[in-house]
């Protein structure tokens, strides 16, 4: 029997005038996940969100969730759906329990145990109008409102802004208990990080139009890398420029410049022999090492470069002799890849005498 999607969307549209915010957007969320709809802002996320609840109409296509259509079961949907708009609207003169008083009567929820242990959870200002609150304390009510009736789907659209560290993690931990019992999570945000923690898929979103949806370890694979090698002796560029995906950004003499792109083929585990004679270095696993040709999948800075030169067999001594001291440097990304690092740079020196760990970088 087939499983109904959470969410499906069948080529929508939405124009206003001549902007055209959404096109032919393609998307389905399956059941029992956290679906990461990620873009920077203006890409479409919130207009996509309108159209999925009916609080728009899509100019062209349609939309189902929960397997109803909807702009034809808006009501149904919406009442087994929890949303939380990017903008909160609250009533100013209202305090957060006559919120969620308000709402419970609307819903037809008679207990509001799940409410007040949310409440108590996100530390919740319940005394005080909305108007005497602060972003985050009124983002602690949008978020009650959305998830205490038990919603099989929540619609997220930035929930954590204006929500301090402690508050963040309070939510990345409500939305695993709320995946772990089945139910679907659509979060909205342009924060990679937040994302990337949370997220089972992902969907990138750019100027109305579905870039790529993949898992986080499919966009990590795909991600590129930058690596640069200096040698104690010139080396010959064109040795690089003979290996696959791994396109020679610049190379001046001893110094060469490298984009790595590709699935970490190695795989994650450092210390393995990479070949005869050769190993894997990883700076979780420090240890003394001899260097012929670039060792394939070793770690810098947090990353694992699939870089090798095991199809170099013209000269491999050459390229040994001057690998014995190489430096390696990776660059914070901003966007890509999603790694983050401690600081901007790190570095690791390796050569035949000593190998030296590098300082920790958090992943």
């Amino acid at each position: 029997m087939p499983v109904t999607a959470a969410i499906g969307t069948y080529r929508p549209t939405k124009t206003y005038g001549a902007v055209r915010a959404v096109a032919d957007l393609d998307l389905q969320v399956d059941p029992g996940q956290v679906f990461g709809y990620l873009g920077p802002n203006g890409a479409g996320k919130t207009t996509t969100i309108r159209v999925l609840l009916a609080l728009q109409r899509p100019s062209s296509g349609r939309a189902t969730l929960l397997g109803l259509d909807s702009q034809q079961d808006s009501v149904e949907i919406r009442r087994r759906t929890g949303y939380l708009p990017g903008e909160l609207a609250l009533f100013p003169r209202m305090t957060g329990q006559q919120h969620i008083d308000w709402f419970a009567r609307a819903r037809g929820e008679r207990h509001l145990g799940l409410a007040r242990q949310l409440a108590e959870r996100f530390g919740v200002v319940a005394d005080r109008p909305a108007k005497e609150l602060s972003k985050g304390n009124r983002q602690k009510i949008g978020l009650v409102l959305a998830f205490m009736h038990r919603p099989e789907l929540v619609i997220l659209d930035e929930p954590t802004s204006g929500l301090g560290p402690l508050m963040q993690a309070e939510f990345e931990r409500l939305v695993r208990e709320v995946v772990a019992e089945g139910r679907t999570v659509f979060l909205s945000s342009h924060d990679l990080d937040e994302v990337q923690r949370l997220a089972d898929r992902i969907a990138i979103v750019k100027a109305g139009r579905l870039v790529m949806t993949d898992t986080v370890e499919g966009f990590r694979e795909r991600a590129p890398k930058k690596v640069e090698a200096r040698f104690r002796q010139p080396v010959d560029r064109s040795l690089f420029a003979k290996l696959a995906g791994v396109p020679v950004r610049s190379g001046n003499g001893a110094r060469i410049a490298l984009d790595v792109t590709g699935p970490d083929r190695a795989g994650p585990e450092g210390g393995r022999r990479a070949g005869p004679g050769r190993r894997r270095l990883s700076p979780r696993r420090p240890r003394r090492a001899v260097l012929g040709p670039l060792p394939r999948g070793t770690f810098v800075g947090g990353l694992q470069c699939d870089l090798s030169l095991t199809r170099l067999t013209s000269r491999p001594d050459a390229v040994a002799s001057a690998a014995t001291r190489l430096e390696w440097r990776s660059t914070r990304w901003r966007s890509w890849p999603f790694t983050r690092c401690s600081s901007t740079r790190r570095r690791w020196t390796t050569s035949s005498r000593a190998t030296r760990q590098p300082p920790p970088c958090s992943v």
